[in-house]
């Protein structure tokens, strides 16, 4: 018998932004938020629903995207803190939140929002939007261009 050994290479890094350098990607409106979106979802070639919140500084420059949940086809799970908790610990100063799906906003998705924009108020945090993506068809909604925030 012919044995083989094999050996595991694992490779790591960290990028590391000089510091007071910002990010070049300013997400100052729904349509470079839906951009960002479609990137982060490229990764993500399921039928499942996906939550992510994305991390800004004070000027709007992104900082970073967390995958807060994944559920299921027709919904997913999310509570305020775990949206809010990667901003305190960040220390971000505002964030953007999308899941994928069908873009027409649920009672859930306007429920949600209504939530965590009051929690964030508390924390002097500020949600600047909620766009929903639908998966596969490339239609998006913004809560805050339709007055939903």
């Amino acid at each position: 018998m012919d044995t083989k050994r094999y050996r595991l290479k694992i490779a790591t890094w960290t990028v590391v932004r000089e510091p007071g350098q910002p990010s070049p990607r300013i997400l100052d409106t729904p349509e470079v938020v839906v951009d960002l979106a479609r990137d982060l979802l490229r990764e993500c070639d399921d039928d499942k629903e996906h939550f992510w919140v994305v991390l800004l500084n004070a000027k709007n420059h992104y900082l970073f995207a967390h995958m807060v949940s994944t559920g299921t086809q027709s919904g997913t799970l999310v509570h305020p803190r775990e949206v809010l908790g990667p901003a305190l610990r960040e220390g971000a100063s505002a964030l953007v939140n999308h899941p994928s799906g069908d873009p027409t906003p649920s009672r859930e998705d306007t429920r949600l929002t209504r939530q965590l924009v009051e929690a964030a108020q508390l924390l002097d945090l500020r949600i600047h939007d909620h766009v929903v993506i639908g998966n596969g068809s490339g239609a998006w909604l913004s809560f805050a261009s339709r007055g939903l925030i």
